[in-house]
C-alpha cells in the first residue's frame, strides 16, 4: 500500500483565500500585505514568506473591473437620466467621477482576489515544493 501522507498536499480552501486576497492580504496567512504600492504584487509575503511571484494576474483584474463597473454604472446612468433629467454636463461629471472612483477601488482588490484564486488552486507554480 503506497504511503498516502507523501502524496497528499495540505488543503488550501478557496473562501478564506479569496477574502484575504480581496483585502489585499497574503492568501496563505492573511496577515502580510500582498501588494507593494498600488498594483505590484510582492515576490513573497513579509510575514509568512509564502512566495507570491508565481502569479499571472495580468489583464484579468482590468477586464473584471471594466465588466463590473460597466454593468453597475450603465443602468444607473440610464435610471438617473430618465428619473431626474439633469443637465448633461452635471450627469456626465458625476458619472465620470463615480466611474473612476469605483474603478480605482475595485482594481487592486480584484487583483488580490485573482492572485489568491491562483494560490488556492495551485496554478502557475504555486503548488511546487521548495
Amino acid at each position: 500500500m503506497p504511503d498516502q501522507t507523501l502524496s497528499m498536499e495540505e488543503d488550501r480552501p478557496l473562501g478564506p483565500a479569496l477574502r484575504n486576497g480581496w483585502k489585499c492580504r497574503c492568501p496563505s496567512c492573511g496577515a502580510g500585505p500582498m501588494l507593494r504600492g498600488y498594483l505590484t504584487v510582492r515576490d513573497s509575503c513579509p510575514v509568512c514568506a509564502e512566495e507570491l511571484h508565481h502569479h499571472r494576474a495580468d489583464d484579468g483584474p482590468a477586464y473584471l473591473t471594466i465588466l463590473i463597473v460597466g454593468h453597475l454604472m450603465a443602468p444607473l446612468l440610464l435610471w438617473a437620466f430618465v428619473k431626474y433629467r439633469p443637465d448633461p454636463l452635471v450627469l456626465g461629471t458625476i458619472f465620470c467621477i463615480g466611474t473612476v472612483a469605483l474603478s480605482l477601488f475595485l482594481l487592486p482588490r480584484l487583483k488580490g482576489a485573482i492572485v489568491a484564486l491562483q494560490w488556492s488552486k495551485r496554478m502557475h507554480g504555486f503548488g511546487k515544493r521548495a
